[in-house]
């Protein structure tokens, strides 16, 4: 019997779906990208060719049509079905794999759709059982089903694993947030897009000197060089990074609008946190809010001086470190303002909960530590002039000494700023701590979430009389710092936060108490 591929999830539960054959329109379409690269070297050369062109793109088709050979398997002999008490997928040929998850155990199920799965209405539904870690047991994909299907069977298992429990929604509409167009202004703000500039530019770099094709040979290249050619060295260092910067700007603002189209945070029945967000691939993640351990506030620069900041969830169920980075984002860039009060919605625990302002400061010493790594990398960089100079000229001797005087004010500056952003403190039943020098991070955690402490000193900290307590979590990254206490303080605030957690490994000095 073959199932109707078109058709929606099962109704009873038990009989066995199929991906939807539109997939197979979809793994032939990876054929395209060889052919699309080869035509646009054709036109790059002027119509040139020689043969370690024609091998390195026969080698890539050959590549994708594994690839896309692989995807028609996975068309042709996957199998899923949802019953009462669990979700199960047999994929395979020749090697078959049978897994499954108990519904019980299910802690997010997302839904991603790349460009050309939406061109054919297809999307891929992702089954989490949130363990922490990054192997492929803990996780199902279905690639290739339907979007209604996917939706259907997305409520059919939520409906399924919170049987039993209902949770009411005050605002029957829900939102938390949607995206406002004017944080586009936010877009630029971000070291990625000229990075990325120089990423493409040393990937298309490579690609072509694999093909024995030369960029300098090219005839932009040359007509660049023959209208620009006798311009001054600086003038034309000057235009490049003009260049360089307008282009990481579009090339931030563009991959702004590809994250953030669409953004919306959402309350569900259930007690669920959906973020939906992207504009050609489209992403759906799903947060429990009984799984919600704390909330961080981020604010690198230069979007701290734009007085935007960034919201993340700090959750169990939302897989490894580096899936957990990937889904953890509540908010889009910001206005801090708004931030804060998405952070007050999400976790009713009071308007000022991830404020730094009111937290407790930190000991001189962590100022004078922070000032003496200032001056070290000052004199570390300006020492590699310096030295240089005295074989290869004073001039260079020079700029060692110019380096130093603008270095050290503004690491100096710094460093300041950093030992202002440290804080700490207990707000009801949540431990806050806030850090960091080009990115401020200020994190909320429950105290109950707390599960361990990593007490660390390095030789630098004991000559200060300091050390760092990390509260150690089965959330987030896994471990949030406080840096740079004293050992009373260190001690006294882990005493605090999780009374008795501590004290069996603290070693009592006689006449201190």
């Amino acid at each position: 019997m073959t199932p109707d591929t078109t058709a929606p999830p099962q109704a009873a539960g038990h009989d066995w779906g199929r991906l939807n054959s539109r997939l197979l329109l979809v793994n032939l379409s990876f054929l395209g990208a060889p052919l699309a690269m080869f035509l646009a070297s054709l036109v790059l050369t002027g119509g040139k060719t020689n043969l370690q062109v024609v091998i390195t793109f026969a080698s890539l088709f050959v590549t994708f049509l594994v690839i896309s050979g692989i995807g028609l398997m996975r068309l042709f002999t996957t199998r899923y079905r949802l019953t009462e008490d669990r979700f199960e997928i047999h994929t395979g040929l020749l090697f078959r794999s049978e897994r499954s998850i108990p519904v019980g155990r299910i802690r997010g199920v997302d839904l991603t759709a790349n460009p050309v799965h939406r061109i054919f209405g297809l999307t891929t539904l992702r089954i989490d059982s949130g363990e922490q870690s990054d192997t492929a047991a803990r996780r199902l994909a279905l690639d290739g089903i339907t979007k209604a299907d996917a939706l259907e069977l997305r409520r059919r298992i939520i409906t399924l694993r919170d049987a039993g429990r209902s949770r009411a929604v005050a605002d029957n509409d829900g939102v938390i947030c949607r995206l406002d167009w004017s944080w586009l202004r936010y877009g630029p703000l971000t070291v990625w897009g000229v990075g990325g500039v120089f990423i493409a530019a040393g990937s298309a770099y490579r690609t072509l000197n694999e093909m024995k094709i030369d960029p300098l040979e090219l005839g932009i290249v040359k007509d660049i060089e023959r209208r620009f050619g006798s311009v001054p060295l600086w003038y034309g260092i000057l235009v490049a990074v003009v260049v360089i910067v307008a282009l990481g700007v579009v090339g931030s603002t563009a991959t702004f609008i590809e994250n953030w189209a669409g953004y919306e945070l959402r309350r569900e029945e259930g007690g669920l946190l959906r973020i939906r967000r992207g504009l050609l691939i489209t992403r759906s993640v799903t947060i429990e809010e009984r799984h919600l351990r704390g909330l961080e506030l981020v604010e690198p620069i230069p979007l701290r001086w734009a007085k935007g900041a960034k919201l993340n969830a700090v959750a169990s169920g939302l897989g490894g470190e580096d899936e957990n980075r990937r889904r953890r984002a509540l908010t889009s860039p910001t206005p801090r303002a708004e931030a804060l009060r998405v952070a007050a919605e999400v976790l009713p625990a009071g308007s000022g909960l991830i404020a730094r302002e009111g937290l407790l400061p930190h000991p001189r010493a962590a100022l004078r530590r922070r000032i003496n790594r200032a001056l070290m990398w000052s004199a570390l960089i300006a020492a590699v002039p310096v030295g240089l100079g005295l074989w290869l000229g004073s001039w260079l001797i020079t700029t060692g000494v110019i380096t130093a005087v603008v270095l050290v004010p503004l690491l100096v500056a710094f460093a300041i700023n950093a030992y202002r952003t440290l804080g700490h403190g207990l707000r009801g039943r949540y431990l806050v701590a806030s850090s960091g020098t080009f990115a401020h991070r200020t994190v909320a955690l429950q105290r109950d979430a707390i599960i361990g402490w990593k007490i660390s000193r390095t030789p630098f900290q004991r000559r200060a009389g300091l050390l760092t307590v990390g509260a150690t979590t089965a959330a987030g990254e896994g471990a949030y710092h406080v840096h740079d206490l004293t050992e009373d303080q260190g001690i006294a605030l882990a005493e605090t936060s999780v009374p008795g957690l501590l004290a069996p490994f603290i070693e009592r000095t006689p006449g201190r108490g």
